[in-house]
Order: structure tokens, then sequence, then C-alpha cells
């Protein structure tokens, strides 16, 4: 019998020849992530939580106690029981005194790719049962772009999942052009299970074809072929302004598709307008946009003339939306490629994230895989998911998100499960502010992580490894029997169990469970599943079947994908979700809502940060803050992997050789990163794949500040700024980041391996 499991990274085949079972790449993988491998190894690791706890203030003196101390106090460890009486009667208390609406329930969905132990489909079930709680809407990850592209092309969830497939591109596309490349170390994960790692050979099978690759923005080494690319630097954040000169060199010069604006779309007047000036006075030309961009107007003005003669891709990645008006990119683009006329066509067209996971670009089926039921919410209330901290910090005031007012919601109580806000949030100075508002924060974690040091009740969680699930994700083509491989650590227990244990405890135990235990809800949800394929024309398995082999592959039923092919074949039979059923370039609806920050059309703003700004006199360089290599998000920094990328323990920032020179710092240098908003530490790296004035620092160095708060970690968002995206999204604008940097004294990295202190009970 063959043994699986599998992670976000991939698929493992599990080895049990040896003193410990090993995690060997899948078989059927050509270019298998290394990170998955290293879960063994940590699952005994130091960080391990393996006790129920509680922040001794807490503990002492009653839910609101010291708020100031979370973070920087000791815990005591409690019995179960005791954990969970205290915990069942907070969430009674806050309910009754409160109501639901009083409750947070925060994940971020990524601690495991089993569909079972999901641990946001856990809480957020475990809540609605309870009548509900306060909810996030949208992802850091592409907060802008799923609100703005349902107004104008589709939802994000049908774009991701019908992506034109590498070999269509091999075949049909003549050039490519990226803003923002197609980084290959994103493609390292699905959400889910990544199956067969196909970004690789897609991007060598376009250098063999002969595509002409073409990359814009600031960094040069991530989009890579095995051939030549031609890089075009590009300030930060101003991809819209060049986006939008190109778009006014094909009107001004008759090389768009009038046939294609006139069927397809709807609002290329409005747009004209705007792009020749008539409605703003400021024509839209390459060298109004040279002064933005810093891209000499002929480089756009010839870009744009081959971009018509040719089958040409323009894909963008999901960094550009996560910006100061981070809508505008996603929207430019997608008027840049109806101008161009190929949407629909194969090899041509659009990308919304080409690179950004590994499933775009996949001719798997679309087929989503188990999904547990999380039942109804009796909440109204919500916010988008990068405002926790004004929500946290301006109960009762109002917000604007997608053309209505919201006012944030007055939180005592958090449930954080499945995810790190001291991770993925911005600013984090400012949200260790916010986190002391609430009366009380519980978190189900594995590891001692800042989550878990900033919570009052911590209940240690199991890993991936340490239970049953199955593993499945849209067009990733396998369904995985994730079976369990090693003996939870300590007292740790599923989030299932936890959730069935305070469930009791506040009388709703039927409702959560529905008297099933874990093996019950896998044959559960594989059986919908199954069904739910068969309905798609996909055959699966029986479940004992599907348990006994380990590996369900889809694979065989590949089909090449072109993105909106079907409306472009027939718009009338197959329109778009869009309120005309075409693609808006100017959008009635949007343009309604009367926000100053998006107008009804795709348009230029001036970033909040940029180093077009007077800023740049104090904070001259623009940080980018990336997906990391080694880990995903801030899982597995304790890994050795991940600390094998790090120097003397700190992690890496990328700056140019020239600006790396005027300031003296060599390669290896202990540096400090600063800004009005914080300060942190990492290692120098002088490259020349970097344009002059941008500096990078990879996302999910665990946040360690010191005593002065300065982080010691080497985490970016303790410098990002905290502010939503606009008025229509409130997305993360991590990108929108200045600072300075210099050298800084040497000193010992933070104690990674070293969990909180214990004390006894007082």
């Amino acid at each position: 019998m063959t043994h699986y499991t599998a992670s976000h990274w991939g698929i493992y085949r599990v080895r049990n020849d040896g003193a410990a079972p090993r995690l060997d790449p899948y078989e059927g993988d050509p270019d298998p992530s290394p990170i998955g491998a290293h879960q063994v190894a940590l699952n005994d690791a130091p960080l391990r939580i393996r006790r129920p706890a509680v922040r001794k203030s807490w503990l002492e003196q009653g839910p609101g106690a010291a708020p100031h101390l979370r973070g920087r106090e000791p815990f005591v460890e409690l019995e179960w029981d005791e954990a969970l009486d205290l915990a069942a009667a907070e969430i009674a208390r806050v309910r009754t005194a409160h109501g639901n609406e009083a409750i947070f329930g925060g994940s971020y969905g990524w601690s495991s790719a089993g569909r079972f132990h999901h641990a946001q489909s856990q809480v957020h079930r475990f809540l609605n049962m309870l009548g509900g709680y306060v909810r996030s809407v949208d992802t850091y990850s592409l907060g802008a772009g799923m609100v703005i592209l349902p107004h104008i092309l589709a939802s994000v969830r049908e774009t991701n999942a019908g992506h034109t497939s590498w070999d269509v591109l091999a075949a049909h596309t003549e050039l490519f052009v990226a803003f923002g490349g197609v980084p290959h170390k994103n493609t390292q994960i699905s959400s889910g299970g990544a199956a067969d790692h196909r970004a690789r050979a897609g991007l060598a099978g376009l250098a063999a074809a002969g595509v002409e690759m073409v990359n814009i923005g600031p960094v040069r080494d991530n989009l890579e072929t095995g051939g030549d690319v031609r890089w075009i630097p590009l300030r930060p954040n101003t991809d819209t302004a060049m986006m939008l000169a190109l778009c006014e060199t094909l009107r001004a010069e008759g090389l768009g598709d009038a046939d294609f604006l006139a069927r397809y779309t709807v609002g290329f007047d409005r747009f004209a307008a705007y792009l020749d000036g008539s409605a703003d006075g400021v024509r839209k030309t390459p060298e109004w946009a040279e002064a933005i961009t810093g891209v000499p107007a002929e480089t756009t003005r010839a870009l744009a003339r081959r971009m018509a003669a040719r089958r040409t891709m323009v894909n963008v990645t999901w960094s550009l939306q996560r910006a100061a008006h981070g809508e505008q990119p996603f929207w430019a683009v997608v008027a840049l490629t109806a101008i161009l006329g190929q949407i629909g066509l194969p090899g041509g067209g659009v990308g919304l994230g080409y690179g950004a996971m590994n499933a775009l670009g996949s001719a798997h089926p679309s087929f989503p895989g188990p999904t547990l039921p999380q039942g109804r919410n009796g909440v109204s209330a919500f916010i988008p998911v990068a405002r926790i901290a004004d929500m946290l910090l301006k109960p009762g005031e109002p917000f604007t998100y997608n053309g209505k007012t919201h006012r944030y919601p007055d939180i005592r109580l958090v449930y954080w499960a499945g995810g790190n806000p001291f991770h993925h949030h911005q600013d984090l100075g400012r949200l260790r502010k916010a986190w002391e508002a609430p009366d009380t924060i519980l978190t189900n974690e594995q590891v001692w992580n800042a989550a878990a040091r900033h919570a009052d009740i911590v209940f240690p969680a199991t890993t991936t490894l340490e239970r049953d699930d199955i593993g499945a994700a849209v067009r990733e083509g396998h369904v995985i029997a994730m079976k369990k491989v090693l003996e939870p650590v300590g007292e740790a227990r599923d989030d299932y169990r936890i959730f069935c244990d305070l469930s009791r405890r506040l009388g709703t135990l039927d409702a959560f469970s529905e008297g099933l235990d874990e093996m019950g809800w896998l044959r559960r949800l594989y059986g919908e599943s199954a069904a739910a394929a068969g309905a798609l024309g996909l055959d699966l398995p029986a479940f004992e079947t599907f348990w006994q082999d380990g590996i369900v592959s889809l694979a065989g039923q590949d089909k090449p994908v072109t993105m909106l092919a079907d409306f472009r074949t027939a718009p009338e039979d197959a329109p778009l979700k869009t309120p005309s059923g075409k693609i808006e370039i100017f959008s009635e609806t949007i343009d309604g809502f009367g926000l100053e920050d998006c107008p009804g059309h795709p348009a230029w703003f001036e970033p909040f940060e940029w180093l077009g700004a007077e800023a740049v006199a104090a904070y001259p360089l623009h940080l980018l803050s990336d997906q990391p290599v080694r880990r995903l998000h801030s899982q597995l920094d304790h890994s050795p992997h991940s600390q094998d990328g790090k120097i003397g323990g700190r992690e890496p920032v990328y700056i140019s050789e020239a600006d790396a020179a005027a300031r003296g710092i060599a390669h290896g240098d202990t540096v400090e990163l600063f800004n009005d908003r914080g300060r942190c530490l990492a290692a120098a790296i002088p490259t020349a794949d970097l344009m002059p004035g941008v500096v990078r620092l990879a996302t999910g160095a665990w946040y360690a500040p010191d005593e002065t708060g300065q982080d010691q970690g080497g985490n970016p968002n303790a410098l990002t700024l905290d502010r939503g995206a606009s008025g229509l999204s409130q997305g993360c604008a991590a990108q929108t980041c200045l600072v300075e940097i210099r050298r800084a004294p040497d000193a010992p990295p933070h104690p990674l391996a070293t969990p909180p202190p214990f004390v006894a009970r007082g």
C-alpha cells in the first residue's frame, strides 16, 4: 500500500524504511519543491506548542487584563479541560454581554493542504454554529483585484481557473510581455496541494518555441526561461502609467482592433477621451509616461507597435495590485489587451497572475475537490481582510467598500486559527497596538510564532503529518489520501477535536459535528466531491479504493485551455458576468460610486509613497516585499531549508550595487531598514538585478521586535504602509513603501528556537 501526503508545496511519498519517516517528492512531479520535505524534521522542534497555555495576567486577572503585555509576558501551562473551560466561558460571556458581532473569526487558510482539517473552514463552522461572527473578505494577495475584476471582466475564481494553458502559449504566442515578471519561486505552491510543478517547463517551452519575452519592472531575475529575456526597468507602482501610454499609442496610430472593441467591450469612447487628454487636458503619451516610469518614450512606443503586430500575451503579477490604487494596473491591462483585440485567441490576450501559483496555466480539469461546509453566518458585519488594525482601533467608524459604506464593529474577542497575522499584515507596530483592544485572543497554533505569543489562550494544534485528510486543488489534477505519518507531539489536538470539545461545552456539538468522527467526515466529503466530479464528466473511484491506492490522477483528461475562448466565439451565448455581459473598459457601476480615487475607467494616480515623491529626500529607496523562496508566507521559517537561505541567521535584503556602494554596504553586512513606521535588521546582498532606488526583502521572516521595537527577524511588514489601496477595495498596499537603509552594528540574530517563558500559576 502506497502512503502519500500533500502540502501546498506538492505531493510527497512517505518512506518508512529508516529510523524516522521521510518525505520523497511524488514521482510524477517534474520540478518538485524542496520546502515540504522538511516537515518531518520539524515535527518535534523546540518551538512546537505541547500543552495548552494561558497568558499570565489574563489567567490571574481575567479578560482584558494588561493587554499591553501581549507578546511580552510569560504563559502558564494548563490541563486541557481547564483551558477549554476558560475559553468556552469567555466565548459565552462575550456572546451574552456583547453579541456575536463582537467576535472576530480570523484565519488565512494556509495552515494545511487538507480539505477537512482546513483551519479556516473549521473555525468558521464552529463560530457559525454559535450564531456567527465578524468575517473578513478577499485576500492580502489579491484584495484589489478581487473587487475590480468582477465589474470589468470575471471573478478571480474564474480567471484563476481559466488561464490559457502553457501548451497553448508555446504553440501560438509570439510575444509575451510580463509586467512584474513570472516569478518561479511563487509557483512552488497551490492551495490544496501542487501536483506537477509546471511553470519552469512552461517558460522553457516558450523559449524553445522562439517566443519573444519582455520583462517590465524593477526586478530583472523574476522571469527566467533558459533563453533571452529583454528587461525594461520601470519604477515601482508606475505600471499603470506605462500601460496607459501603450493604449494611447495604439489609439493614436490606429493599431487597435476596432471590431473587437465594438463587439466585445463597452465604454472605450469614454476611456479614449481620457487617453487623448480631451477629458482632463493631459494626453497620456509615452513622453508623459517617461517622466513617471523612467522608461524611454521610444521604448514604450516601439513596444506598442510590436504588440499590435504579433500574437501577444500580456501578463501582470499579483504584486502590482498590492499597492496604492492597486485596481488600476489590473483594469489597465484588461483595457490594453482589449484594444489589441486578442482576448480569447489561442496564445493571445491577458494573464492575471502567471507566476502567482502553480495552477495557473494548467491544462488539468477544473475540479475544486472536497469542501467542509461552514453553515450560515448570522452576523452581517465584515471587514476587508487588510483592514483588521483599523477595525480594532476604530470601532464604529465608517469605511467604504465596493460602492457601499459600512462601519467597523466593536470586537471583544478574536479567535484565530490557521494563519499568522504578524506575518501578513502591514505596519506591525500599529497592529501590536491594535492587538491590545480585544478583551481576549484565542488561537489554535502549532508553533510559538508571533501570533501565538500575542494570544491569551493558546491551544496546541496538530500538524498536517499528524492527522488523516484529503488533499485537492483546482486544476492540479490529483486527489490525495493524506494518511497520518506521525503521532501528535505532546498534547496537540487537531482543530476539529478542539472545536468539538468547545462545542460540547457551549451546547452546539450536534450541530458542529453532525455525529461524525474524522473518518466519517472524510468519507462524506469525498463522496460529495465524487458526485460533483461525476457531474463534470470526471470519474473518481469508491472511497475505499481511493484510500487504499492513496492517489487519484485526472491528468489523462487534460484539455488545452484558452482563456475566454467561448466568449470570443459567441459573446451573446456566453456573456461575461459583468453588468453589460461584455468587457467594461468604462464601468457605469464604478463611476456611479463617486469615488475620487477610483473613477469609471483605468487612470493614473500618484501613489501614496513612490520614487517621484518629496519623501525620497528622507527615504530614497522603494521597498519591495515579495514572496519568499524557501517557505510559504511564514510557514517553516524555522526549518533548516529556510535558515540555510539566511546570512548569519539574518534574512537577506537585496539592494542595487550602486545603492550599496553609495552607503558603504558590502555583501553580508548587517543593515537596518527604517522609516517613520518601524525598523528591522537584515543582511545585505548587492545585486545587478535590481534597478537603483529599489530594495527587496521577502515576507515571512518571523517577527521578533526587541524592547525598542526594532524587528530582529527581518520582516518587511515592520515597515510597510497599513492603508487601503483605495476606497473601492481597501486592499493591501504593502508594495507602496519608502525606506532608507544603513549599516548596523553586528548583533546576534533573534533566538528563533526559543519558546516564550513559562511560569507557575501565581
